[in-house]
């Protein structure tokens, strides 16, 4: 007989056993026992010692059956067959007059599992990280795989001391509780950040490129205060890409290395760096051999230019241009490698993009998982490939960037899946859903709105078809308003953006015009992309406005206001039809650093009801980063509107600019402006310009408290009434009133915290030049949606 056995011991709670370097209170430690084994013919197979598993199950397991021959060699596979269950602590098999005795000592079931100690980390993220549960069966390579993957769990934290002590508590009926004996340790932290052989970037410069970070006691926090061998891995390849990314192509890090301090109270991090000089794109060309490409047409796509700085993500952009340019030309898949020829005596780097056909491989089939919400082809809609479509990367990195770009999802992937046919591969994408509804409540205080309530909801994933719904309340001393929007983005099936808006506003200018407005209307969009970077939208309004100045005002007998501004009286209707055109180039359409972006805006009011103008807007910036801290931009809006068919702009349809339009100027503060009867009201003016220069800098706060500030200056000018406007009934100027373009300046400071209670925005001005009819604020402070 042949024979395998663990060796078990009856145990009770605290009595441990060495457990590969940890104690652990244990069953036993299986060892094989041999015995003479025998050969022959099996005539019968008697299974004995099991509680709790079924004699049909293990016999499911074993390679052998009755009738069979067994030697030796077989007897062993048996052995390894049954110890490879996980089921077993204990395994006999010997052979004795035909009969084939399988003798069994099951491995116990955990009751429970217990950590003991853990403060620093929450019990459900060590949950999550082990395998073990309860009522599954308690191994021992389970647990000492476990006790390994708790302790790099704390090592990732910071706690590089911690050590993990299993034990086992037996009770009745073959079950165990599992207990992890938890000693976390001290916290290592970060006492310094240095680094040696940086001249191009100061310290300060790197520290804001690298994730590790020197404790303090405001980073409570953050967990990149603390040590990490794994992170100063990730914070080398940090360095090297900005420093690659800034022309440094011969720049390496030599060493990363963390030193305990004496006091063992935490660690310094050194990193030694070599940064090189900076280089140039030198000749840049493309070479294939595929007919159907031509290589000067492929070089014209590449976007890089000779005696450019030489940066990786350019790299990068030009072989994603090109494989997406062989794609449009019939190449689907396609391998495109750069090569590169560093010239150290020139200090540039010539760049050839070798552009070869790879096997053609084709999408067989594409499954989503994942979508508990979102319906399929919500999801499907996104994507730039199809079953039976030539597989492209370019089209499915694409994808993935639309499916993140919905916002339905905080995990998106999209993975090939090998199938049976080498040419052929299915697409497997993996969603993890998010909350997309919002209820908020809000109140708050500005300079403008005083006191501010604002009740809404939102839904943009509605009914899982992408479909976004919004409603609205807000009440607030000058603004008062009530809309419902909702938008397809899927219009009919197609990249078509529809939509329809209801409102009703009510706007009380008595402080800035001695007028009120109430607006009542709905809004028909539809949008469509004419590029990659340009996108389109078209639209129809119609709306009621009635403009009220109390009738006290305008009374022959006691007339407060100039009958300029009586005359405005009244309600009309408005109908129009328009059209903007943006093309965005920004790197971050929130936080640009980079880029610029233009828009182009006109209605046509006319198309029945009262009122018949042609208005026209134009918008632009322009961003650079010097650094993280340092972002220049600069940005500039005009706008005419002008009236046909011997119509008269009414006041309600001006432009009016000021307040965040204008910092430095109340709300309406500049432009035309009537002051008789001692008042001083806006009156809008039917032209303005105004450009703005303006500098981010550091604040020196650290970064979790949300206070960034930018310095400012604003250039412009607002004016242009009709003379119809300007004269009285005897065709003579109305005193009181002025009306030019002349032209206005200030210059401030600009602070933005994200609060508690929203976002809010102070503005500090000096006005640099002015008319004395201005209405001028030093300081201001507001809530705003950009931050």
């Amino acid at each position: 007989m042949q024979t395998r056995r663990a060796r078990s011991a009856a145990l009770v709670s605290g009595l441990a056993i060495l457990l590969g370097g940890s104690a652990l209170v244990a069953p036993g430690v299986a060892r094989a026992q041999a015995a003479a084994a025998q050969q022959g013919a099996v005539q019968r197979i008697i299974v004995v010692g099991n509680e709790r598993i079924e004699q049909s199950t293990i016999l499911s397991y074993l390679p052998i059956g009755v009738g069979d021959t067994v030697d030796p060699a077989r007897i062993d596979l048996a052995l390894k067959a049954l110890f490879r269950t996980d089921l077993f602590s204990d395994v006999k098999v010997g052979l004795s007059d035909g009969d084939l005795t399988i003798q069994v000592v099951e491995n116990p079931i955990i009751n429970r599992v217990v950590f003991e100690g853990n403060s620093g980390l929450k019990e459900d993220k060590l949950r999550d990280e082990i395998t073990v549960r309860p009522r599954g069966i308690f191994t021992r390579a389970k647990v000492q795989s476990d006790v390994q993957r708790i302790i790099e769990l704390y090592r990732r934290s910071g706690r590089i001391s911690a050590a993990v002590t299993p034990k086992i508590v037996e009770l009745p009926q073959k079950r165990v509780d599992l207990i992890f004996e938890i000693s976390e340790g001290e916290k290592s932290g970060v006492l310094g950040v240095n680094f040696l052989g940086n001249v191009e970037f100061s310290d300060n410069d790197l520290r804001d490129v690298v994730v590790t970070e020197e404790s303090a006691w405001y980073r409570f926090f953050s967990n990149n205060a603390n040590y990490d061998p794994d992170r100063l891995e990730y914070d080398k390849e940090q360095l090297r890409k900005h420093y690659r990314n800034r022309g440094f192509y011969d720049f390496r890090v030599i060493s990363a290395v963390a030193e305990l301090s004496s006091a063992r109270n935490g660690f310094a991090v050194t990193y030694t760096l070599e940064e090189g000089p900076r280089y140039r794109f030198g000749k840049i060309s493309v070479e294939t051999e595929l007919k159907k490409l031509d290589t000067a047409v492929l070089t014209q796509l590449v976007p890089i230019r000779s005696g450019d700085l030489y940066e990786d993500e350019r790299i990068e952009t030009a072989t994603d241009a090109l494989t997406f340019a062989a794609g449009a030309a019939g190449f689907a898949s396609v391998d495109v490698r750069p090569r590169y020829v560093a010239d150290p005596a020139t200090r540039t780097v010539n760049v050839v993009f070798q552009v070869n056909e790879g096997p053609r491989v084709y999408v067989n089939r594409i499954d989503i998982i994942g979508n508990t919400q979102t319906l399929d082809h919500v999801i499907r809609r996104e994507l730039n490939l199809v079953e039976g479509d030539a597989y492209n990367r370019a089209l499915v990195d694409r994808s993935e960037n639309n499916l993140k770009a919905l916002g339905f999802f905080k995990e998106v992937t999209i993975e090939e899946t090998p199938t049976a046919n080498a040419d052929r591969t299915d697409l497997l994408v993996t969603v993890e859903e998010q909350a997309t509804g919002e209820l908020t409540f809000s109140a708050g205080y500005s300079s403008v709105d005083q006191l501010m309530i604002d009740l809404g909801i939102t839904q943009r994933n509605f009914r899982g078809r992408g479909q976004d719904a919004r409603a609205r309340v807000s009440w607030g001393s000058y603004r008062q308003q009530l809309d419902f929007s909702f938008t397809e983005p899927r219009f009919l099936d197609r990249n078509l953006r529809a939509g329809v808006d209801l409102y009703y506003f009510v706007y009380d200018l008595s402080d800035y015009s001695s007028y009120r407005t109430t607006s009542l209307g709905t809004n028909l969009r539809i949008g469509f992309p004419l590029t990659a970077d340009a996108f389109m939208t078209m639209r129809y309004v119609l709306r009621e406005d009635d403009v009220d100045v109390p009738g006290i005002f305008c009374d022959p007998s006691q007339q407060q206001v100039s009958q300029t501004l009586c005359d405005q009286r009244g309600r009309y209707t408005t109908s129009l039809l328009g059209y903007q055109v943006t093309l965005d180039r920004r790197n971050d359409p929130v936080r640009p650093t980079r880029g610029f972006f233009v828009s182009l805006a006109q209605d046509l009011a006319g198309l029945g009801g009262d009122v018949n103008y042609l208005r026209s807007e134009l918008e632009g910036g322009w961003y650079y980063g010097f650094n993280k801290d340092f972002v220049l931009s600069l940005s500039g809006s005009a706008g005419y509107i002008g009236s046909w068919g011997d119509d008269v702009i009414r006041i309600n349809d001006r432009f009016y600019k000021g307040g965040n339009s204008f910092r430095g100027f109340r709300v309406a503060g500049i432009g035309p402006r009537d002051i008789s009867f001692g008042r001083s009201d806006a009156l809008g003016g039917e032209a303005f310009a105004i450009g703005s220069a303006e500098l981010t800098i550091p604040t020196f706060i650290p970064q979790q408290y949300g206070i960034r500030a930018s310095v400012f200056t604003d250039v412009g000018t607002l004016g242009i009434l009709d003379d119809k406007i300007k004269t009285g009934a005897d065709g003579k100027p109305i005193p009181g009133i002025y009306d030019d373009l002349s032209l206005r300046a200030s210059a401030g400071l600009s602070v933005f915290w994200r609060s508690p209670m929203g976002p809010i925005r102070f503005d500090f001005s000096q006005i640099l030049q002015r008319e004395d009819y201005d209405r001028v604020e030093t300081f201001r402070f507001s809530q705003t949606t950009k931050f």
